[in-house]
């Protein structure tokens, strides 16, 4: 039994050296947000610096401010403060477009790298549009490549010098497992295969080292943990060996080695900029930026030790108080292999996510039965922990779940 109360919850949280982060987000009163891990919620710093850029900069000072406020070398900026949270560095790392693109661009240049070879190696865990892309590419170049698929835990052992590339979700979008992305881009090179990591669930929620593990490639999405707005632009790495060997396969102007010459022959330019397309979304990455300035006064190491103490206790708190409901923990029990979320399974995993939102405890579902619980440390506090589980304990108590209205399946789980 556990022997945490709420009240030494609250004394944690007057302890807690990320407390005051939380002013700097807007969360709704009486809402409990466990969800950060699909939508990072608004930083109170977003809409000025939008209106800003709105009023001033597109405002008043138009397509000047291309030039006088820095916006095309904003997906640089941006990136840059990225690569400080994935271990990488600042000339490795760009924003643009969206994840799927972004995965699209860096499938394609990596198989232009590996031409004698046609497999891509994935689990059957990865999210399903990284799946999707890399059958479309298969189509569209139609020279024999395979989508090679194997269980998580097998993934290590299905590297062999038949792969090309190895293409892998590093923190599972249901479980929170983690791959271990050394050992497997080590198993990778040394076979001469590549490796493409998708950091969506990783980037932002605990440090990443892709520099220490050698990683070829990666990915990520701005909306998650790096609080950057619904649909924010995405980022992708190139590590510095691979830059100028790459070939975009969608070889926008913004990517050529000089813009505004408007030369008819494309020609990359030179670093990780050739990976860009089409005209930088200036307003969304601007949301974007003001996101990661938050991250980068945390800090990943400080980030990630509250993000453990605070899985710990919600697994603890769950098997102490709901022990009697039939809930399966989905996530590792590990911390050192989990992310920072929370599965649990359910038959009516559904229904009791839903009531669980009327209450105003925000975590999401994922088919066909898991309840999915994100835990940020910036704005969650312990004492919200406690009370969540709470909550959860009181619907299934009293069978409040079990309505109609909950049953009925919206567009977005």
């Amino acid at each position: 039994m556990s022997v945490v109360t709420r009240e030494d919850l609250l004394e944690w949280d007057r302890n807690d050296p990320l407390g005051p982060m939380r002013a700097q987000f807007r969360i709704p009163a009486g809402t409990i947000y466990l969800d950060g891990n699909s939508l990072g919620p608004m930083p109170r710093t977003t809409p000025e610096r939008v209106a800003k850029a709105v009023e001033e900069e597109w405002g008043e000072d138009l397509i000047r401010s291309w030039n006088k406020h820095g916006w095309i070398e904003l997906p640089q900026r941006c990136g840059a403060k990225i690569a400080d949270l994935i271990g990488a560095a600042a000339h490795e790392v760009v924003v643009a477009d969206s994840t799927s693109v972004n995965l699209f661009k860096l499938l394609a240049a990596a198989l232009r790298l590996r031409p004698d070879r046609r497999v891509i190696l994935s689990d059957t865990g990865n999210f399903p549009t990284d799946l999707y892309v890399a059958q479309g590419l298969i189509e569209l170049l139609d020279k024999g490549h395979e989508l090679r698929l194997v269980e998580p835990e097998k993934a290590l052992e299905a590297i062999d010098d038949s792969v090309a590339l190895v293409m892998l979700t590093q923190t599972d979008y249901r479980s929170g497992r983690r791959h271990n992305m050394a050992e497997i881009t080590s198993k990778a090179h040394g076979v001469g295969a590549l490796v493409l990591w998708d950091l969506a669930h990783s980037a932002g929620a605990f440090p990443v080292d892709l520099r220490g593990a050698k990683a070829d490639f990666a990915v990520g999405c701005g909306y998650k943990y790096l609080n950057g707005g619904p649909g924010a632009p995405a980022f992708l790495f190139v590590a510095e060996q691979h830059q100028n060997q790459v070939r975009p396969p969608l070889s926008g102007w913004m990517g050529h080695e000089a813009p505004f010459q408007f030369d008819r022959d494309y020609r990359p330019a030179a670093g990780i900029s050739r990976n860009l397309c089409g005209t930088p979304a200036i307003l969304s990455m601007t949301a974007l930026d003001a996101g990661l300035d938050i991250l980068q006064k945390a800090g990943m190491t400080a980030i990630r030790e509250k993000s453990v103490r605070m899985t710990e206790l919600f697994i603890e708190l769950m098997e102490t108080h709901c022990a009697d409901f039939g809930f399966e923990l989905f996530s590792p029990r590990d911390p050192e292999i989990r992310g920072s979320q929370v599965s649990f399974r359910h038959q009516q995993g559904y229904p009791i996510m839903a009531a669980l939102i009327e209450q105003d405890v925000i975590g999401d579902f994922r088919a066909p039965d898991i309840l999915r619980f994100g835990f940020t440390p910036l704005y969650l506090r312990y004492g919200d922990i406690w009370d969540a589980v709470q909550i959860l304990r009181d619907i299934m108590t009293e069978g409040s779940w079990d309505q109609p209205k909950f049953h009925k399946r919206q567009a977005v789980t």
